[in-house]
């Protein structure tokens, strides 16, 4: 269970670098991204084995479907709505979580999103509306928010060791 507490600090430390680099520089470096993904699978590997299919679909689905959307709107805009590194952080959050907390973690992502960039042009009019707005920060708020569903189970098994 020492594993489990190891892996869920390694997440959080991972996804807070990553919200921050991609706030400040708005590149989100494989260097983090393929980590985290990997540590997804490990740690369904290790701590939620009955889970692991649910990991690796929700890292193939999650790379899919952003990497459909960015070749997409690539194909019929000319440039990049959504950056490549976004699509990895995706793909690493549905390693981390499943499948089935990807359609949350877009929907929480995508309204967090609107709210900050609604803001942002309320606060300042004359900024551009084209001016871009890193994704990163709030995919990993997104993925913080349906974490509990995914840490829940190894922490009560701790809690439960340890009492």
């Amino acid at each position: 269970m020492l594993m489990a507490l190891a892996l869920m600090l390694f997440y959080i430390v991972v996804c807070g670098c990553l919200s921050w680099y991609d706030w400040r520089t708005h590149i989100l470096p494989d260097r983090l991204t393929c980590p985290l993904l990997w540590g997804g699978l490990l740690f369904n590997v290790f701590c939620l084995p009955d889970a692991l299919s649910d990991a690796v679909l929700g890292a193939v689905a999650g790379y899919g479907f952003f990497a459909g959307f960015y070749w997409l709107y690539r194909f019929l805009r000319g440039n990049e709505g959504l950056g490549y590194g976004d699509v990895k952080l995706l793909a690493a959050l549905g390693a981390w979580h499943g499948w089935q907390s990807l359609s949350a973690i877009i929907l929480i992502a995508s309204t967090c999103g609107l709210i900050i960039a609604g803001l942002l042009l309320w606060r300042n009019p004359n900024r551009h509306k084209k001016t871009p707005l890193p994704f990163g920060p709030f995919l990993v708020a997104a993925g913080f928010c349906v974490s509990w569903l995914t840490f829940t189970p190894p922490v009560m098994r701790l809690l439960n060791s340890v009492l």
